[in-house]
């Protein structure tokens, strides 16, 4: 535990500590809000336009079952060895589990309140904002919450091969040279940002219900 703590200490005061986060963070932000904006657009989709959806449903079912890690060798070949290639990986580990929550809470919103709405005159645009998508916040939420781990866990994966930074290469890195503190530190790191934004999620998304 000294030897670990006392690396961390010196990685801090070289800068690498900082430099690595900044860059894992955002490629894990930046692939979590791909993914959420693909998940919402195809849960929408699927909820009203169900036929249209039977045609890739299989499609999605496979890509779901596919590991995003698998297919990092293709992705290199196809894309390169730069951005594009890393935040592939994080979007398709991530973008499933959104879509499943997203769907869902579209799916079960309840019909007397559509049919209260058209009742009303609500055009289908204002059944969707002031009916559907309140009604589908908890699990577009969860979906989102759910996302956000998956894009941690992808990570090492993304960052594996053809990385020259982040948290992902540090541990990669670290393990070629047998420098088990530094593993524990990347690990350590990962757990707590991850954390970290999860409590920060919990909190504005309760301050949000408070509201």
């Amino acid at each position: 535990p000294w030897k670990v703590a006392d690396t961390f200490l010196n990685m801090v005061r070289r800068g690498e500590i900082a430099g690595s986060i900044w860059v894992s963070l955002k490629r894990v932000l930046t692939g979590a809000a791909i993914s959420f904006t693909l998940a919402f657009s195809a849960g929408v989709c699927s909820a009203y336009l169900p036929s249209k959806s039977e045609y890739w449903r299989h499609l999605s079912n496979f890509m779901r079952n596919v590991p995003p890690i698998s297919l990092i060798s293709l992705l290199i070949l196809w894309f390169g060895i730069g951005e594009t290639s890393k935040l592939i990986v994080i979007v398709l580990a991530s973008v499933f589990p959104m879509y499943l929550n997203i769907s869902k809470g579209f799916r079960e919103c309840d019909r007397k309140l559509v049919e209260v709405g058209k009742t009303l005159g609500f055009s289908p645009f204002q059944i969707f904002v002031r009916i559907c998508l309140p009604y589908a916040r908890e699990d577009i939420l969860v979906g989102l919450r759910t996302g956000l781990g998956y894009c941690w866990r992808a990570l090492i994966g993304a960052e594996m091969f053809a990385a020259a930074s982040g948290l992902g290469y540090t541990i990669v890195y670290a393990q070629q040279m047998s420098r088990s503190d530094k593993v524990l530190i990347g690990i350590f790191l990962i757990g707590m940002i991850g954390e970290a934004l999860m409590v920060l999620f919990f909190l504005l998304h309760a301050r949000k219900s408070a509201k």
